[in-house]
């Protein structure tokens, strides 16, 4: 099974239907128990950082989804999921994130487009257990304002280009991180879903 995390922000039902529409069983949950049930673990998100950071802290999920990562699981973070994955954010003042890995969350400073950066955009993507590398047509979906910074490369498994490169994808070890929304990015997207739920 497949939890989702529901710490009352992001866009829960669009990503299990994506899981579901692939064969997958997947479940929203705020509760401890299915997390520790589950095969895999998804934490989307859409909204301020400071907030997601906050819900989770206030509902134990944080402590119980480490644990679970602790032990192995494949866990993917989807967006802000993504941007909550790294040491900070400066999204409207200094957050702490979860330090899986390192790296700080900042806004976009591009001259001459708008921002937030919404819309599709092509992904200049390495091999990686979640998609191939040849990023020409790997076309995915983003919606953000703020972008991860001074990742290690060896943690960088896709970048995109909006005035200049920022980081659109991540894993260390099990703990994998898109900035796009895989479910809506069509096939594509579909695909990177399909490896992360084979992955065991």
């Amino acid at each position: 099974m497949i939890a989702i995390i529901d710490y009352g922000m992001g866009n829960l039902r669009s990503v299990q239907k994506a899981f579901e529409f692939l064969g997958f069983d997947a479940r929203v949950t705020d509760h401890k128990q299915d997390l520790n049930d589950a095969s895999h673990i998804v934490l989307p998100g859409v909204g301020a950082f400071a907030d997601a950071a906050d819900c989770l802290n206030k509902s134990g999920l944080r402590g119980a989804m480490l644990s679970e990562i602790n032990t192995g699981k494949p866990f993917l973070g989807i967006c802000l999921g993504m941007q909550l994955l790294f040491d900070k954010s400066y999204e409207n003042g200094e957050y702490d994130g979860l330090s899986l890995v390192p790296g700080e969350v900042v806004p976009f400073k591009v001259t001459g487009l708008k921002v937030p950066h919404m819309g599709w955009n092509n992904l200049i993507a390495r091999d990686n257990m979640l998609f191939d590398s040849g990023g020409a047509d790997k076309y995915v979906y983003f919606v953000h304002s703020y972008h991860a910074a001074d990742v290690p490369e060896e943690y960088i498994i896709a970048e995109a280009d909006y005035g200049y490169r920022f980081t659109a994808a991540v894993q260390k070890g099990n703990v994998f991180g898109l900035q796009f929304h895989p479910e809506k990015s069509g096939d594509v997207g579909l695909d990177m879903l399909r490896r992360f739920g084979g992955l065991s």
